[in-house]
């Protein structure tokens, strides 16, 4: 009799949170805490921002208020979202078997076919959520990316939203040097202050710091490295300069990394993963898989983020 791997699963609610956890927390950004994570928003979160001026004065006897408190709000809304597919499931079921015999170099097998299922499939998803984080536009299946909000953003302007040109090794220096000094000074002291950038943009600076640019650095490069460019972090004077996988060609965003969220509702009613076996159903070797979720990102203060790009 032939063996029959019986795949059908459901998960709801809170229970399917760890693997909507898997699919939407395991990309480039997130995973590496690049960015705010708001993981229960039920329905959508104030983001508030306080602004005090001149709060110390002079001494009295009286009491007079010596600054003005202004509170203003951005809002925070995870998209609801679903993945609905079909495939075959004969290489999934051959694969796991064979990692399951011991012939694999995988360490953490996933216990069910279920979840060796979801694993295959999650990391898709993250990545498409990498994508939309930074490059999103709302639309089928997606939502606005930290760029596509700045560039709608009328607050987004002057000299913190720079132009930009087609990065090289030759200009990529000059070009974040322009980024470094439309960063406000407040905020040249934090920790979290990064430069995200594409990755057309890291190997550009990675090659000039190599000795391939226009920075005369001879052909040796920085310390004599050569291309062996390999500091960990990378850094511009003094800031951290991360590549962002999801952020499009030729761009640059620079603030703290708390001024950035992304929410989901890790928790929440409407999440939902369904694996099921069609074999039952009408006899093929398909399976459909299901997922309902929520994701969003914002940012809170605009006056502490710096643009490049955005137009190209």
């Amino acid at each position: 009799m032939a063996t029959t791997t019986n795949i059908t699963s459901t998960y709801a609610g809170e229970f399917a949170g760890k693997y909507v956890s898997a699919m939407l927390l395991s990309g480039n950004t997130i995973a590496n805490g690049l960015i705010e994570v708001k993981p229960n928003i039920k329905f959508k979160e104030v983001l508030k921002r306080l602004e005090i001026d001149s709060i110390v004065a002079n001494a009295s006897c009286d009491f007079s208020d010596t600054s003005t408190v202004t509170l203003t709000e951005r809002i925070i809304e995870p998209k609801s979202l679903q993945v609905n597919l079909e495939l075959c499931l004969t290489p999934f079921r051959s694969d796991w078997e064979a990692a399951s015999m011991g012939f694999s170099a995988h360490d953490n097998l996933p216990k069910t076919f279920s979840d060796y299922f979801i694993g295959q499939l999650s990391a898709k998803i993250a990545a498409k959520t990498e994508n939309d984080i930074w490059g999103g536009v709302a639309g089928a299946g997606s939502f606005d990316g930290i760029t596509t909000l700045l560039a709608a953003d009328a607050a987004h302007t002057g000299a913190k939203k720079i132009t930009g040109e087609a990065i090289t090794s030759a200009n990529v220096v000059a070009q974040l040097e322009l980024v470094l000094l439309a960063i406000p000074e407040q905020l040249l002291q934090d920790d979290g202050l990064h430069i995200y950038v594409a990755n057309n943009v890291y190997r550009a600076y990675t090659l000039s710091l190599g000795g391939f640019g226009a920075q005369g650095l001879g052909a040796n490069g920085v310390n004599g490295q050569g291309q062996n460019q390999s500091v960990s972090p990378t850094l511009f004077a003094g800031i951290k300069i991360v590549p962002v996988n999801g952020l499009p060609s030729n761009k640059m965003v620079a603030t703290v990394k708390s001024n950035l969220y992304f929410g989901t509702g890790l928790l929440s009613d409407q999440n939902e993963i369904k694996v099921l076996d069609m074999s039952n159903l009408d006899g093929s070797q398909n399976v459909r898989f299901i997922a309902r979720y929520t994701a969003s990102v914002q940012y809170a203060v605009v006056e502490d983020i710096v643009s490049y790009g955005l137009g190209l």
